[in-house]
């Protein structure tokens, strides 16, 4: 691939660009917004001049709703040899280019399976696809050319390819982003109107849970609006779960005591069902999750501090293989907790203590 063409100069379209700009190809950027294209080429992501005649990949990264028209402008046009969209689901763009009666060997749905809070192409970066998966779904017309070039995208965005059906994507989407979304946003949403004295007691837990609550309203009405169903179909069984423990904490509060050892153990199911889902989460790298130990370390906040806890993790020959950072509410300190392997923590503990730094058992 020697040229390329971007269309939608936000995160997903930018990150890209910046990532085939590094490795030598020459991108050119189109936005509605002709300001934000300019922005993305300010930034190195390409130019927003347009390509005096057919690129070798064209990359569609609009909304969802608008993904189809996009790609039929494009083709229709001849702009490209291969056309693919990076939309975040992937069964109704490729049926509306059907019903368009568009020739489909020139293009493939894609989606890499990365992002941020933040939208825009300020917040892009060139390597926010980097061991990430990146779903491509081919069909029985993908010509091999076009899926070659998707394959080269990925490659140069140090990305790791994922082969699936379009509707199978979907469905696992809305079960692994969509849904928890929505959770994420209905949780946070307690907080609103919350006393202020509660929320200043956030710890990890509640911060962990409603990070992704932060992301742009807009941009997910726009995700939600093209993925409904199995999104629905998602929230409809956590509704059920949502009744069976309501049902079961009201049991809890029973003088009965057979209403409370049933409600207890009503507790306990989800809670044990909930144990069961998280660790088939993938760990580290994609792999099996691994439990690690933590070595919390007491930080004041100020620069250089993370720093030097890492350079000391070196300097006692251990490998940090995962950190997370508490902050203590109304101090200027914070609690790192650096996770390790079981036979590391130690070691990490005494080289830590070693250099003046305060455990916290």
């Amino acid at each position: 691939m020697r040229t390329a063409l971007v269309i939608g100069t936000g995160l997903i379209g930018t990150s890209a660009a910046l990532a085939l700009t590094q490795r030598g190809v020459t991108v050119h950027l189109a936005d509605h917004d002709p300001e934000q294209a300019r922005t993305a080429a300010a930034l190195g992501a390409g130019t927003d001049e347009a390509p005096d005649g057919p690129v070798d990949l064209a990359i569609v990264a609009a909304p969802p709703a608008h993904v189809a028209d996009v790609l039929a402008d494009m083709m229709r046009r001849g702009a490209a040899r291969g056309y693919l969209d990076v939309a975040s689901v992937k069964g109704g763009p490729r049926r509306e280019l059907q019903a368009l009666g568009l020739d489909l060997a020139s293009y493939i749905g894609t989606h890499p399976m990365s992002g941020r809070e933040k939208s825009g192409p300020l917040a892009a970066t060139g390597d926010l696809f980097e061991g990430r998966p990146w779903v491509l779904t081919p069909t029985g017309e993908t010509d091999t050319e076009v899926l070659n070039l998707a394959l080269e995208l990925v490659s140069h965005c140090r990305a790791v390819p994922v082969v699936m059906d379009a509707d199978a994507h979907d469905r696992a989407v809305a079960l692994v982003s969509h849904m928890p979304h929505l959770v994420s946003s209905m949780v946070a949403a307690r907080l609103e109107h919350a006393e202020e004295t509660a929320v200043r007691l956030c710890g990890q837990g509640i911060r962990d849970v409603t990070r992704i609550a932060a992301s742009d309203p807009r941009m997910w009405i726009d995700i939600l609006s093209a993925n409904p169903g199995p999104v629905a179909d998602l929230l409809t069984d956590v509704a059920a779960d949502l009744e069976e423990t309501v049902r079961a904490l009201r049991a809890l509060q029973s003088s009965d005591e057979d209403k409370r050892r049933e409600g207890g153990t009503g507790i306990e199911d989800v809670l044990r069902r909930g144990n069961a889902g998280q660790v088939r989460v993938p760990g580290k790298h994609g792999s099996a999750p691994r439990l690690y130990e933590v070595v919390a370390v007491l930080i004041d906040d100020q620069p250089g501090q993370l720093a030097r806890i890492f350079a000391d993790a070196g300097h006692a020959g251990v490998n940090i293989e995962d950190v997370r950072i508490e902050h203590a509410t109304g101090q200027q300190a914070g609690l790192v907790q650096l996770m390790v392997e079981p036979k590391a923590a130690p070691v990490l503990t005494a080289g830590l203590r070693e250099r003046g730094w305060a455990i916290r058992q």
